[in-house]
């Protein structure tokens, strides 16, 4: 009995084993067979199969989907419902196969009709590229009735062209899709030598930034952007969305926003049918730039994609980078190519084998020998026909074997009588051919992959180019773009602020995102958020919206030391700071407070009086103190003693102007955004006043604010800042007469946003050159007279033609027929301008350490579609267009110069 019950404990399993060994089972079985795209073909097994059945019933024509279902289920060992899916999503690529009826549209997030009202079939990029049965490895099916692939032969990178999403146990993965043809050129690389770099492509479009991608990887990041233009001031277009969203859910998210009052919008409307069009008006004085960057802050506009590369590879999941999965691919699919070829040769040799084999046959007369005719049985025909062919072995290419012998005596004896010997050596000088071409491929077998993807590219890649543009984004700042959604109050009495307190003295409108500084009357202040209510401290001096990085907002104090009874003076901005901490901004003695304070946004300095209490030895009791005499320092100084006598009263005697230097603004051509950071071209030093200019490629101009939230055209090819008294030379084609001209102008002072026309607006007028040099020189060769004699002419446009109104025509540029135009003068370009800048010490007051010199930059011309304009920064020598012929104009009166 003991020794049963220790033979029964000896075999008992414990729960917790079993669980362990069910799950990793059934983790295996999610990773490897249903989740999980291979490495080979790029399919999930449910994918695989349906394209394995979608072959199995081809016959060229449509088949219902409901019918393709069924058929898939007998390789499949789930529901009808999972086969259909992965098929209307297999069709939505509009890769694998030709749809008919309603598939649903992922942009909008429209399901698919029924299976039974929709059909498919295999396109012919799939028939060519992802069968091939005899390089199929094939296995049985999960009833054992039937053969399905294990892999398909695809000799493409369909994992990569599609992308794939799937969710395991313990792990998942994410593979964005790339662009048809870039994948072809970077499989071609890949054959050449060298390491591929693709980045994604998506069926959306859209903007993209893949600065973080990562080679697809674990850890990377993709931020995708709506395509946002502005319509006019009132009205934005969304014409593009980003991968992963919809329109409807896109909508959404807008109207979300402004019920939040992120932003605000007046009405939307989605007018998307075959392309995306969401209109959106916005409300009476909002700005366009402002909002556009508030819908990439706060809404669907702009999301971040995290890839995460896995595939199947050996029987075990593999996380590997996009480009070594090309690799992998195009080494697979040279190596497919190899099969075939070795197949196809193989094939070759056996037709020329048994064609050689019939003509000696008939032409030796070997059926009509009478030890052959007199043989009873196989095995001596076998033996009779060895003995004749003897003397012609060494001329075939393998070994006869009885099977061939075989194939000889079943010949009908009427083709033996009919044999053609010239057609026979015809057709076997052809297969030679083809087998002479095939062993070539098999030695190049390289350049035959090469070619491979090229003829692929050549014929399926048409409509394929790719639709994500490939941008660097400028990182919005949710705080800079929100909307002023709510008003701010104080209670000063008590030491309240908030947005509730609506019983309470009214500040301003601010943003529920906003931080807010308050400055006290014993010269502590505390940067805090934005809340309903929230207790500051008695004895509030001042409350503003605190801007980060903020280093143009100057705040003059005069205070009196509690100690000494001293007053004293200071300038200061207050630089970085840690939410929610107090600052003293005295010297920290009991009994110190602020006799005068203002803010100042752009570092103004007014002047103030200072009246002082009647005292005996006191002979002026009243002085000016002008605050511009003050130097910014940290906000931690004492600041300067302005007297140290008893005051009175202090009033403002007259308002300043600002003591900063102007705004250092630059233009990075990239994001196409203005910065304060160094980056791009410097357009130089700004006040309040200035404005920039902005030339188009169509002739117009615009002037526009320097803020830093304004968005720029692709198609600028200039951008400066703005001087009335610049004078500005045009090289320009009326597309009426088709002749060109010169003019010299003055770019007029218009409202800022308002576009200009400055050369005719017929069709086919062009901007050919654009030049602001002093003395602009230029080549120009033309055709003279009726003997067209080639002409050469050097001018100087400023002694050509006066400045005139930006509104004239201009004089013509020659009497001749214009061949060539070259401008020989270079700009001048603007003066280095002085980078260092003061430093302020956070907490210690004024730093007199200087920053290192910047080295010179050497400006970069703006990339911009041709024809090439001057631009303001250093050209090169030579800025041409050639006329070859009249002929050469375009159907829209334009000529391609360049």
């Amino acid at each position: 009995m003991e020794e049963n019950e220790d033979e029964i404990l000896h075999n008992v399993i414990p729960i917790s084993g079993l669980y362990e060994n069910w799950f990793l089972d059934y983790a295996s079985y999610v990773i490897l067979d249903r989740a999980v795209p291979h490495i080979n073909d790029g399919l999930k097994p449910v994918q695989r199969r349906i394209l394995h059945s979608l072959k199995e019933m081809d016959d060229g024509r449509f088949n219902k989907v409901a019918n393709v279902i069924g058929n898939t289920m007998k390789y499949h060992p789930h529901g009808d419902a999972s086969i259909g899916d992965a098929m209307v999503q297999i069709g939505q690529k509009d890769l694998l196969i030709d749809t008919q009826g309603n598939w649903g549209d992922p942009i909008t997030g429209d399901s698919a009709a029924a299976a039974r009202y929709i059909e498919g079939r295999l396109s012919k990029f799939a028939l060519e590229v992802v069968f091939n049965p005899d390089t199929t490895d094939w296995q049985l099916s999960y009833d054992g009735r039937n053969r399905e692939p294990v892999t398909l032969p695809v000799k493409f990178p369909l994992l990569l062209a599609q992308g794939a999403e799937g969710i395991a146990v313990g792990l998942a993965t994410k593979v964005m899709p790339h662009n048809f043809i870039e994948l072809i050129d970077a499989s071609i690389e890949v054959l050449r030598g060298n390491r591929p770099n693709i980045l994604p492509d998506f069926p959306t479009g859209g903007l993209a930034d893949f600065s973080q991608y990562n080679e697809g990887q674990r850890g990377g990041k993709i931020r995708v952007r709506a395509k946002i233009s502005e319509l006019d001031k009132k009205t934005l277009v969304i014409s593009e969305i980003p991968y992963s969203t919809t329109t409807t859910g896109l909508i959404d998210s807008i109207i979300a926003a402004n019920d939040k009052g992120k932003i605000k919008i007046k009405k939307i409307e989605d007018n998307t049918a075959k392309n995306v069009e969401i209109v959106i008006h916005l409300a009476p004085g909002i700005s366009p730039d402002l909002t556009i960057d508030a819908l990439y802050a706060f809404t669907a506009c702009e999301t971040s994609i995290s890839p995460n590369t896995c595939v199947i590879k050996k029987d075990k999941p593999h996380f590997m980078s996009v480009n070594d999965i090309l690799i992998e691919s195009t080494n697979y699919t040279k190596a497919l190519l190899k099969r075939e070829l070795e197949i196809k040769l193989h094939d070759l040799q056996e037709k020329i084998f048994f064609s050689s084999l019939l003509k000696i046959f008939i032409q030796e007369g070997m059926y009509k020998n009478p030890e052959y005719e007199n043989s009873s049985n196989f095995e001596e025909v076998v033996k009779v026909l060895h003995r004749l062919f003897d003397p012609f072995k060494s001329s075939l290419y393998r070994e006869i074997e009885a099977e061939d012998f075989k194939k000889l005596i079943d010949k009908p004896m009427s083709s033996i009588t009919r044999f053609d010997v010239k057609k026979a050596d015809e057709q076997m000088a052809a297969l030679e051919k083809d087998i002479t071409l095939v062993k070539k491929n098999l030695r190049h077998l390289t350049d035959f992959a090469i070619d491979y993807f090229l003829r692929l590219k050549d014929k399926f890649g048409k409509g394929r180019e790719r639709k994500t543009e490939i941008r660097a984004f400028d990182r919005v700042e949710a705080a800079h773009v929100a909307l002023a959604n709510v008003k701010f109050y104080v209670n000063r009495e008590d030491g309240f602020v908030g947005t509730g307190l609506k019983k309470d003295e009214y500040l301003f409108d601010c943003s529920d995102i906003d931080d807010i500084i308050v400055f006290r009357e014993d010269g502590s202040f505390i940067v805090t958020k934005v809340q309903d209510k929230t207790f500051v401290g008695k004895g509030i001096l001042h409350v503003g919206i605190f801007k980060k990085n903020d280093d143009r907002t100057t705040y003059n104090m005069i205070y009196r030391d509690g100690k000494s009874g001293t007053a004293y003076i200071k300038r200061f901005a207050v630089g970085g700071v840690t939410r929610d901490k107090e600052y003293d901004l005295t010297k920290g003695t009991k009994g110190s407070k602020v006799l005068y304070f203002t803010a100042n946004p752009n570092g103004e300095a007014e002047v103030v009086n200072i009246a002082l209490k009647p005292m005996s030895k006191l002979r002026k009791l009243s002085f000016d103190i002008d605050f511009a005499e003050i130097a910014i320092k940290g906000r931690g100084s004492q600041g300067n003693i302005a007297t140290k006598f008893a005051i009175k009263k202090i009033t403002l005697k007259s308002k300043g102007v600002s003591t900063l230097a102007g705004r250092k603004i630059w233009y990075d051509d990239i994001v196409k955004r203005l910065n304060e950071n160094g980056h791009g071209k410097f357009l130089g030093e700004f006040q309040a006043e200035d404005k920039i200019l902005c030339v188009f490629e169509d002739g117009s101009y615009e002037l526009s604010s320097f803020d830093l939230t304004n968005h720029f055209d692709d198609k600028m090819i200039r951008i400066e800042k703005y001087d009335p008294e610049r004078i500005y030379a045009a090289i320009h084609l009326d597309g009426k007469s088709k002749n060109y001209y010169i003019k010299r102008f003055k770019f007029e002072d218009i409202a800022i946003g308002k576009r200009f026309g400055f050369i005719n607006e017929d069709p086919g007028s062009k901007l050919l050159i654009l030049t602001k040099a002093k003395n602009p020189i230029v080549k120009i060769e033309s055709l003279k007279g009726k003997t067209q004699l080639h002409d050469e002419v050097e001018v100087d446009l400023s002694e050509m033609i006066d400045v005139k109104g930006i509104k004239a025509q201009g004089n013509r540029l020659s009497p001749n027929d214009v061949q060539k135009v070259t401008l020989l003068t270079e700009e001048e370009t603007e003066e280095k301008e002085e980078l260092d800048e003061e430093n302020i010490d956070v907490e210690g007051g004024f730093d007199e350490s200087e920053d290192e010199s910047a080295e010179e930059e050497t400006e970069t011309p703006l990339e911009t579609p041709k024809p090439k304009f001057v631009s303001d920064f250093k050209q090169t020598k030579k800025v041409d267009f050639e006329i070859t012929n009249p002929e050469d104009l375009e159907d829209n009166g334009q000529l391609d110069l360049f």
